[in-house]
């Protein structure tokens, strides 16, 4: 497991009641299992834009980037990955090795 769906399990277990991160498969959608509401989602995103020091755009606010594991971790290398041509690669790869991935 990369330290992406790490940081999002502990994020869960930690601040929205997730007793067992372990339990939840990368692919478990958070709203179909009563993980998440609307205000958890809220504070998922903060924490991304924390941790990662990616902003979160409006266009970014949908269901295919928020609903599990697998896709916050997704979305955010995308958006870590989308730094490299405006700030260089090495600021980008600079990113993934504060997740402890990386850069492809």
């Amino acid at each position: 497991m990369s330290n992406i769906e790490q940081d999002v399990r502990e994020f869960l277990c930690d601040n929205l009641f997730l007793t067992n991160g372990d339990s939840l498969a990368d692919d478990d959608s958070f709203l179909e299992k009563g993980i998440v509401d609307s205000m958890g989602i809220l504070h998922l995103i903060a924490f991304v834009e924390e941790k990662y020091g990616i902003p979160v755009e409006d266009k970014d606010l949908v269901t295919e980037n928020w609903d599990s594991v697998r896709r916050i971790s997704d979305y955010v290398r995308s958006k870590i990955a989308a730094l490299e041509p405006v700030t260089g690669t090495r600021e980008a790869s600079a990113v993934l090795a504060d997740c402890g991935e990386q850069a492809a």
